[in-house]
Order: structure tokens, then sequence, then C-alpha cells
């Protein structure tokens, strides 16, 4: 039982900061949510919807799962918060171990945090201290991508590659160099894959060059580009060709992997689908389902040997967060992680992305908008065009995955958009059933907004 009416929460709801939402439009017409049961949830006024996101890539297991929640709950009455300056704890250790089961053997180094941007600015850090630490105190420079996001604190914020999300916080500090990414789709050099060579991961290359690899410390990357601005897949090769680069000029490659780790491409991470593992593997969002804020910064051995030492020697991470290494949240984590294991949800992953994503595509028929269906796993985007010949995106204005995601919502989906690209991560507990009525929706919605426009 709400402790306020509808009316009253609604009234409320313009006191309160939504993630990258106007508060005065939100509050107009709030989505208030008072309840999730599996891969739904109810808000204020009592309609239910199918959580097609998982919450934000991170539910994977749903609402009311209850082996992780009996977990929390055991752990809660042992020991709830630990000691971070002082000491680590037993479900911290477990989780070590757990993970480093499920990746290389020279990936058994961790550090634990309790959200993606904390753990991707620890990462980039991480590189930074590696190379002062190894002889290289002049390599500093962090390359990324334009359209990544790599969390919202300032360093990682300054390594995405968004204007609308960044131009409210400019300038930042320096080090922080962007390049084209691999949107094969929209290629930003007018080629066509593969007759492109790459020329993509290529830029990389002649990025470290011309800002010299004395200064270079690390270059970040998503396996799969999930962001305000759109959804970019790495296409074959390129993975790879990042790793040469990086190797080749003792470049430290960090993998964010907040949205694709922990099952969400039909792998346990995006670089066993793509078979390149980078030097630090950062991990978040679904590492605890949602139940407790989790995220974990791997190292490999090469770059976590250079923090071992004596204590005289000072190259311990300088650094750490109050809810870091947590025990409840690590408790969370290695429930999550058994129920991944045990159920063999990777391979439920794949076999359910396909059905999803060959639904998607075969809306194409009857729907020109839909310029193309890309993604993986249970990572699927759908990129709405005004003309699929020539690729012509919809104006700004027009913004027709928002109108999609508009009439989705009121088909009882909820999705994510950007301007002109529509967002599906659900639950990997979603039946087929379920992954079929998300279709329908889909293309009813389509209709819908198309007609909206027309009107």
């Amino acid at each position: 039982m709400s402790l306020f009416t509808p009316q009253e929460m609604k009234d409320l709801s313009g006191r309160v900061f939504v993630d990258f939402l106007q508060m005065k439009t939100f509050s107009e017409d709030p989505l208030i949510l008072v309840k999730g049961d599996g891969i739904y949830v109810t808000d204020h006024l009592g309609k239910r919807y199918m959580d097609g996101l998982a919450g934000v890539f991170t539910n994977i297991l749903g609402y009311g799962y209850q082996p992780v929640i009996d977990a929390i709950n055991e752990q809660m009455q042992k020991l709830h918060f630990g000691m971070p300056m002082y000491a680590t704890n037993d479900k911290s250790l477990e989780l070590v171990e757990m993970l480093s089961s499920v990746t290389p053997s020279e990936f058994n180094k961790m550090k634990f945090l309790s959200g993606g941007s904390e753990a991707t600015e620890a990462a980039m850090k991480m590189a930074r201290q590696y190379h002062r630490q190894t002889g290289n105190p002049g390599k500093y420079k962090v390359i990324s991508r334009y359209g990544s996001y790599h969390g919202g604190t300032m360093g990682a914020l300054a390594a995405s590659g968004g204007a609308a999300r960044k131009s409210h916080y400019e300038p930042f500090a320096t080090g922080y160099v962007h390049v084209p990414p691999p949107f094969c789709y929209r290629c930003p050099f007018n080629l066509e894959f593969p007759s492109c060579d790459r020329l993509c991961a290529g830029m990389i290359e002649d990025t470290i060059i011309n800002e010299s690899p004395d200064t270079v410390a690390a270059v970040i990357a998503e396996p799969i580009i999930v962001s305000g601005d759109g959804f970019i897949p790495s296409p074959p090769g390129y993975l790879s060709e990042l790793r040469r680069i990086c190797d080749k000029h003792n470049v430290v490659l960090i993998f964010d992997e907040i949205i694709t780790g922990v099952g969400r491409l039909g792998h346990m991470f995006g670089a066993a689908l793509y078979d390149v593992w980078p030097d630090i593997l950062v991990v978040g969002k679904a590492i605890s389902a949602g139940y407790y804020p989790l995220s974990a910064v791997i190292l490999n051995d090469q770059v976590s040997g250079a923090f071992w030492g004596d204590e005289s020697d000072m190259v311990q991470f300088h650094a750490g967060q109050t809810y870091g290494g947590n025990p409840t949240a690590a408790a969370a984590g290695l429930a999550v992680i058994r129920q991944l294991i045990d159920l063999n949800l990777p391979a439920r992953v794949e076999k359910l992305g396909e059905r999803l994503t060959n639904g998607l595509r075969s809306l194409q028929a009857t729907h020109p908008e839909i310029g193309q269906v890309s993604g993986e796993g249970l990572l699927i985007g759908v990129e709405y065009v005004r003309n699929a010949t020539t690729h012509e995106p919809f104006s700004d204005d027009i913004a027709f995955a928002k109108k999609v995601d508009e009439e989705c919502r009121k088909l009882g989906l909820i999705t994510r958009p950007s301007t002109n690209v529509q967002i599906f991560g659900p639950a990997y507990i979603i039946s087929e059933s379920e992954v079929d009525q998300m279709i329908s929706i889909v293309d009813r919605a389509i209709s819908n907004a198309r007609n909206s426009l027309a009107a």
C-alpha cells in the first residue's frame, strides 16, 4: 500500500530528478512504478507494462527473483556492510573466485564498486597509474569513440562521445581524445564494409601515432555502443584490430561491458563473443541483476602486477569508494552468476535473441521506416529512417523512434529510444510467447506512429 494517493504521487513527481528527462514535462504524465513481477512492472494508476529494457539492461532475472532475494536477506543477517578501507569480506572473495572461473586464467584480480560510472572511471585511472608504475609516466591520454557513453561522472563523461550529454559540463580535464565509431550502416567515411579495410580501426592507430604513443595510456571501447545517440555493434575484425594496435603501442585496452557483459550478448562477456580480450574488463548492471548496486573492474596479470608491491613502494590503487566491495552486493552478484551458470542462461539469451531479431526484421516488409535491425543476444537496436535505400534519417524534430516508443508505452511495452533508434534489452527469463508479444506491439506501434505523422 503506497503512502500517497495517485494524484499526490503525480504532484510530487516534479520534485524528483529523473535521468535525462525534463522535470516539468515528466511531471505532466509521469511514469511512477509501484510494483514489479517477472518481466512486468505496474505503475501508480494500476497499468501493467512489459519491461522490454530490463530496467536499464540490468534486471536480467526479472522482478521478485527469489534466489537472489534470499541470498541478500541471508547476508544482511550476517554482515550487511564491510570496512572498505581496512578489510575485505568472505563474499567478495567468493565473487572473485566465481568471476575468475568464467574469464581467462589471467583475469583474477578485481576491484568491486557500486556502479558503472565508478567502474569505468576506476579503469581509466588504473591505466594511467599502470603506466606511471611501469616506467611510462607520460602516458595519460584516453582514446574513445564518438557516440559512446561511459558514465556520468566527470572523467567517464569526458571519455564519452555524445555532445548532448556532455556540453552542459564542459570544459573537462585534458587528455581525452575521440575518434569516429565503426558505424557501418552510416559510415562516417562513406565507405562500405569490408572493402573499407576497417578504416575506423586504422584511425585509432593514426590517432595514437599523431598524439604520440608516449602520451596515450588507454583505449576504452564497448563491444556494442549503446548511448543516447544510437546503437553501433562492432563489425567483424574491428575489436581484434584494436587489440593488435594497443599491443603494438603499449596502450591499455579497456572493454566497457557495463551493458554487454554478464550474458547479455548470448555469451558471458562480449569479449568471449568476439574472441578478443582486453587488459581491463569492466562489468556492471547485470552482475547483480538490479538487486544491489555492484560493478567490477577485472584486470589481467600484466596490468594488475604493477599494483603488487611492498607498502613502502606505494604502488597500491590510490582510490576507494564507500560501498566498494560491499558484502551484500557481493552476495547478490554470486547468486546471479550462479543462476547464469546453473541455468545456462547465456545460451537461452542467444536463442531468444535470434527470435527477437528475426521477428523485428520481419516487420521491414510492412514498415519501410525500419532501416536496419542489429545487435547480439538480447541487445537489439532498430534504426528508423526516412529512406531505407539511402539510409537518410528522420529529422530530429520528427524523432520517429521516440514516437514509436510513446506508442509502445500506450500499448503496455517499455523500451529505450534515442532520436531514431529504439533499443530492446529484456530480461533473460522472457518467454518465447512474450518475445512474440513484444514484436506484435512494436508492429502496431510503428503503424500508429506513422499515422500520427500523417494526421
